[in-house]
């Protein structure tokens, strides 16, 4: 019997020819050209080539200012970088695949000098509690945004989703997940505001909103724009961004109002259940909305991207992706798998060449 893994699924326009991805995984390989190195360019080409039915880049920051938060992270906002990424786009979509572009803000995850302008901004003043690994420092305190930082950060979504449309990704998506600047305003973890961006929820969304207004027109009906949310942050990551069930689903229906075609959750572990409800992330946010839902979290075999597909449409592997050129056809054959860890998926952030 063939499995639902292997069954075409269709977001609007788009359809993938199956229902396993390649997730999102920031990068530290771009150099002074905000351009990746060849070998991670082309092992997004190998994954579509080898049977991914959709293929996430890393994430893309959206400015030259103050959206970066680590050495060597790639952007697309000139035309050299628009060329460089045309090139994958074109490569796999000839391997029958779904490009997507994931755009990102690093806010207050992010240190002195990481930044061309060396600016560090988020919601609050509020720096992360635990050191910044990268610098065994702590986190700076960042500046609080003004509107005028607001406007600038939305002008950067913006710019950034027009190099991602003209290099020819069929979706764009937003990352609102993982504690960077745009999860940051939904939590009050980070966002401690008394204006109108702080304190409810719908006042804590409300720059989100702005950002997938000012976005969505320059995304082609015929394309995708999807956003990712998590409840957990790489920074302090054992603090839940979220209170409660109610809130984190309260969230998620005003996505859902917006013109996105899809939620993509992030998870440790999609099995786990979320908050104190016994039910996964996946079933209490299918709860609150009917978009299409992506999932990851320790999805690493036959078994584990079965039992995922049960809750969502579509489920993303990260360090199975990375490590294992063949891991498709080596769920197809349902062989026995590894669960790696995140020491062995340390080798994205080298020299090292992919395999």
């Amino acid at each position: 019997m063939t499995s639902l893994l292997f069954s075409p699924f269709t977001i609007k326009e788009i359809t993938c020819k199956n229902r396993i991805g390649v997730a999102p995984m920031t990068r530290m390989s771009a150099s002074g050209d905000s351009i990746p190195r060849e070998d991670v360019l082309q092992f997004l080409i190998t994954r579509a080539k080898n049977g991914a039915g959709m293929v996430y880049t890393e994430a893309i920051v959206t400015d030259y200012e103050s959206a970066q938060g680590y050495p060597g992270q790639a952007r697309i906002l000139n035309q050299n970088q628009v060329d460089a990424w045309k090139n994958v786009t074109e490569k796999i979509r000839s391997h029958g695949a779904v490009s997507v572009c994931q755009v990102f803000h690093c806010g207050r995850m992010a240190y002195e000098g990481i930044n061309p302008a060396n600016r560090v901004i988020a919601p609050s003043p509020v720096a992360p509690m635990q050191e910044n690994p990268m610098t065994g420092a702590p986190y700076p305190v960042p500046e609080q945004m003004s509107r005028f930082d607001m406007d600038h950060v939305v002008n950067g979504f913006v710019e950034t989703a027009k190099g991602v449309m003209a290099a020819g990704f069929d979706g764009l998506e937003l990352h609102c997940a993982h504690g960077y600047l745009l999860s940051q305003f939904l939590s009050t973890y980070a966002n401690r505001r008394t204006d109108a961006y702080g304190g409810s929820m719908e006042n804590r969304y409300r720059f989100i909103h702005e950002v997938i207004q000012a976005v969505r027109p320059v995304i082609p009906e015929d394309r995708l724009l999807l956003v990712r949310i998590s409840n957990w942050g790489i920074a302090d990551m054992d603090v839940s961004l979220f209170s409660d069930a109610s809130e984190w689903q309260k969230m998620v229906r005003l996505f859902s109002q917006e013109p996105i075609d899809a939620i993509s959750v992030s998870t440790y572990d999609f099995r786990l259940g979320a908050f104190d409800t016994g039910r996964t992330m996946a079933q209490i946010t299918r709860d609150a909305t009917d978009l299409p839902l992506l999932i990851c979290g320790k999805i690493y075999d036959r078994k584990s991207a079965e039992d995922a597909l049960a809750d969502a449409d579509l489920v993303l592997s990260g360090k199975s992706m990375l490590l294992n050129p063949n891991w498709v056809a080596d769920i197809e054959a349902n062989r026995e798998l590894a669960l790696y860890g995140s020491e062995e998926a340390g080798v994205a952030y080298t020299t090292t060449p992919l395999p």
